[in-house]
């Protein structure tokens, strides 16, 4: 009966004792810098782009940094913005990395480069011209054009979205916030961004002869 008797008072206890190490646990973990996953909310809240908003890479770009940063609000004009995220260049392109004996194209490389930078109102850089790359590997066969078509396609979508995730994820990175807060120290940019370079096929992306024709311009997605 004397222990029954005390049984919740101990129970009470370690719930008690449970609680204050969760409370010193979320502490320490503040103290050093962690941030659970979640919204990362950027230190401006008007963001000029220009990349495309009706090509898909531009829409998700734009739905992630919105479901990111819910406070963020996508303007047209450059004037209004107090941020700007400017595409420098994309390119996308294929390679043979595998030949068989008969001359045939057995695995191709697929890459995807993007280069941006983020820059204040007024120029001032707060992330440098940063180039952000994916590659993926897809073995090919010309016997299963269309089948090849689809995967390829699908591949280039999700370099497309690893891409995305990784640009939303330096653009909140603490070390923008830290350069947004601190700005008006920054010497703002001088030289104008070159315009980006149209897309023009490498040599590796050229068919050669006695080998198997690279697919049409239909499997490199457009964003």
């Amino acid at each position: 009966m004397h222990l029954t008797a005390y049984r919740p008072t101990l129970t009470a206890s370690r719930l008690g004792l449970r609680g204050l190490a969760c409370v010193l646990l979320l502490a320490l973990l503040a103290a050093c810098g962690f941030r659970m996953k979640g919204t990362s909310p950027l230190p401006f809240n008007t963001l000029y782009t220009n990349i495309n908003e009706n090509s898909a890479f531009g829409a998700d770009l734009r739905r992630l940094i919105v479901a990111t940063s819910p406070n963020t609000r996508f303007v047209d004009d450059v004037t209004e913005a107090e941020a700007r995220l400017t595409q420098i260049s994309m390119r996308r392109s294929m390679r043979e990395i595998s030949i068989s004996p008969e001359g045939r194209v057995e695995e191709y490389e697929l890459n995807l480069i993007f280069v941006f930078q983020l820059t204040d109102a007024q120029g001032r850089v707060l992330l440098p011209p940063t180039t952000l790359s994916s590659t993926r590997e897809v073995p090919y066969d010309p016997d299963a054009l269309q089948a090849k078509q689809g995967e390829i396609g699908s591949l280039f979508q999700e370099m497309q979205r690893s891409l995305i995730d990784r640009i939303v994820r330096r653009i909140t990175s603490p070390e923008v916030a830290e350069a947004y807060s601190n700005r008006e120290a920054i010497t703002p940019e001088t030289q104008d961004i070159a315009p980006e370079s149209p897309e023009i096929p490498s040599d590796d992306m050229m068919p050669s002869p006695d080998r198997t024709p690279l697919p049409g311009p239909g499997m490199l997605p457009s964003y």
